[in-house]
């Protein structure tokens, strides 16, 4: 690997994500707009926004949302060496509703599109050699062939030493079976290094405890070494154990006051600020602490809810440093 290569492959879904004008539930709403979205895609173009362009493993259509949504990736510096184009499905389509606080809640079209058609090896052994860091989601994980796909992809980073980065990303819409869900999730925790998820997240998957910090040592007894826990307008919270690379430690950051216009994408620009920080490889800068991680996270997550759009809104590394130093 040369210093000019990506250390981090993010594999999961593109689709497209249709905003609301106006906020309440869909039956209400008369007008969408377009924007690319799905929470892999979102990380994979927020990293590149941070100055790491990752591999970015995914699958679309050969329709014209497909061509929008490579052309897009292409466009944010995302290489296109793994974005696959399926001739025989539609891109997968997500339609957003957003209460007064901007909080969303989604609906999917995503029954055999393209994003669930990712076939087992699409990766090579040699790619995972080259890199540090694999991302993956748990919607994959609602429909085969992309299920096998995800499980293959960190069964095999694992076993050759790449940090396995984890988001469950709880779609009830998407799992009639919640039990299916949690078993799922569990088998992903055996190979994930850090997870990074929501409260509501972790007890979707059967974790009881009321208090962050309690969720986030609950993580790490079942096998990653790092947890990472959004708490949405409260900040962040983590928990690391001895097998970290950045040492045991807890840490916990209150967040950055914004006025939100959208939250979507959020968690996504929080995991890719995470991701960007612990990897150290950003501006030639060393690793930081966990608690400096989940400030610079939280910071690259504050700026995303100020603008319409997860991709769009998507901060540079510069206005990332310029809103700190403002605060």
């Amino acid at each position: 690997m040369t210093d000019s290569d990506p250390n981090v492959l993010v594999a999961g879904e593109t689709l497209i994500d249709f905003l609301p004008d106006s906020p309440g539930p869909l039956s209400g709403v008369e007008g969408f707009s377009r924007r690319a979205g799905g929470a892999p895609a979102n990380v994979a173009v927020a990293l590149s926004r941070l100055g790491e362009p990752p591999w970015f493993w995914t699958r679309v259509g050969e329709d014209p949302f497909g061509g929008h949504l490579a052309e897009t990736l292409a466009g944010y510096g995302v290489p296109d060496r793994f974005v696959e184009r399926d001739p025989d499905a539609k891109t997968a389509l997500a339609f957003v509703s957003h209460d007064e606080s901007a909080d969303r809640a989604f609906t999917f079209y995503r029954d055999g599109t393209a994003d669930t058609r990712l076939e087992p090896g699409g990766v090579s052994d040699e790619t995972l050699d080259s890199v540090e860091w694999v991302c993956l989601g748990g919607v994959m994980l609602a429909a085969e062939p992309g299920r096998s796909a995800t499980l293959d992809l960190a069964e095999r980073a694992s076993g050759r030493d790449c940090t396995v980065v984890f988001d469950p990303n709880a779609r009830p819409e998407l799992w009639p079976d919640g039990d299916e869900f949690a078993d799922l999730v569990g088998r992903m925790f055996d190979y994930a290094d850090v997870v990074k998820a929501t409260p509501e997240d972790l007890r979707a998957v059967g974790f009881e405890a009321d208090d962050p910090e309690t969720l986030a040592e609950a993580v790490c007894e079942r096998g990653p070494h790092t947890a990472l826990l959004t708490l949405g307008g409260a900040g962040a919270v983590a928990a690391a154990t001895a097998p970290a690379p950045w040492g045991p430690e807890t840490a916990a950051h209150a967040g950055y006051e914004v006025d939100p216009v959208d939250t979507t994408g959020a968690g996504d620009a929080f995991t890719a600020g995470a991701l960007a920080a612990l990897a150290g490889r950003i501006g030639g800068e060393g690793r930081p602490s966990l608690s400096d991680a989940l400030a610079f996270a939280n910071a690259v997550a504050a700026v995303t809810t100020t603008a319409v759009g997860a991709m769009s809104a998507l901060p540079t590394r510069e206005e990332v440093r310029r809103f700190r130093e403002s605060r």
